[in-house]
């Protein structure tokens, strides 16, 4: 049994919360929070038997972490669970930075335990799906992706607050959040991009709203778009010299539709966890089982965080 410590008290918290409960040989054992009471309550809310408010009080009584914190508070904390003995399992995106992932990658190695990012479309059944669709489009010239969701906390960004999704000093904005999705199912499906360009909208807080990026490969682009501040439902697509990828949802993908050159279209539907969240929990159990070796994961995590660099100018 493979005993977790979850950090944060989110939405995304209590789902990968549920997650786990869908995954055998994992479980949830202790909340941590700096705020004891607020942890102690969403402990009980979430059927967590217990609460702490220091990392050091993990140490011994559980094998792993999922650190579920602002973004901007990623590393930090990974770090000190990586110290500790304890394998890491890092909210997307991972850290800020790629060199701090990296960085994390050699202590865990070190320490002999296992960094890893969830990033859930990465391990969805509907991304195993595109890739084995993917020869039917033959050459491919292009492919668009795109996530935008008009985030309710930008109303209080108009009021004139700055929630901490929209923070940059926590790593927040519409990239980091909602971008590294298209942008890892990009470099899931087609590796590394040999180069990257990019521009974003500012707002208020000085977090970006929204952007466009263009990846760069032998012979195709690839278009990324994602939007906090704005909505789409517009499909994403692979474009082939021979036919035609459309894709419902980059984040959980249920319905693909092949339409070839000139023929009639057919429709390819994908069934997936309502909490698609359930698939990183069993590759991450996987994982720290030593079932499988990690480096292909951190390699991926590690390419979408260096294009994230230079849509932002940081590369």
């Amino acid at each position: 049994m493979i005993r977790l410590a979850t950090i944060g008290t989110s939405t995304i918290t209590e789902r990968f919360i549920e997650a786990v409960s869908r995954v055998e040989g994992v479980r949830v054992d202790v909340v941590y929070s700096r705020d004891l009471a607020r942890g102690r309550a969403f402990a009980q809310r979430q059927g967590v038997p217990d609460a702490v408010d220091e990392l050091t009080a993990l140490a011994g009584r559980v094998d792993a972490v999922y650190v579920g914190s602002p973004n901007g508070a990623h590393a930090d904390q990974a770090r000190a669970a990586i110290e500790a003995g304890l394998h890491v399992f890092l909210e997307k995106p991972a850290t800020p930075t790629s060199a701090e992932f990296a960085d994390l990658v050699d202590a865990a190695a070190a320490r002999g335990v296992v960094v890893f990012e969830g990033m859930r479309n990465a391990y969805d059944p509907g991304l195993v799906a595109m890739r084995d669709l993917l020869p039917r489009v033959g050459v491919v010239r292009r492919a668009s992706f795109a996530l935008c969701q008009r985030s309710a906390r930008y109303d209080l960004v108009l009021q004139g607050e700055t929630p901490n999704i929209f923070d940059p000093a926590l790593a927040g904005g519409a990239l980091f959040d909602l971008g590294v999705y298209p942008l890892s199912a990009a470099i899931a499906l087609f590796g590394a991009p040999d180069a990257v360009t990019g521009a974003t909208v500012t707002i208020a807080t000085g977090a970006d709203g929204a952007g466009t990026a263009l990846l760069l490969y032998p012979g195709f682009v690839a278009d990324i778009g994602f939007s906090k501040i704005t909505a789409s439902s517009r499909p994403s697509e692979i474009q082939g010299e021979l036919g035609t990828l459309t894709i419902d949802r980059i984040t959980d993908p249920r319905t693909i539709v092949f339409t070839p050159l000139g023929g009639e279209p057919e429709e390819h539907r994908i069934d997936g966890d309502d909490n698609n969240m359930t698939y990183e929990v069993a590759r991450f159990a996987e994982l720290v089982r030593g079932e499988d070796d990690p480096t292909a994961d951190q390699q991926r995590t590690l390419a979408v965080l260096r294009a994230v660099e230079e849509i932002r100018g940081t590369g």
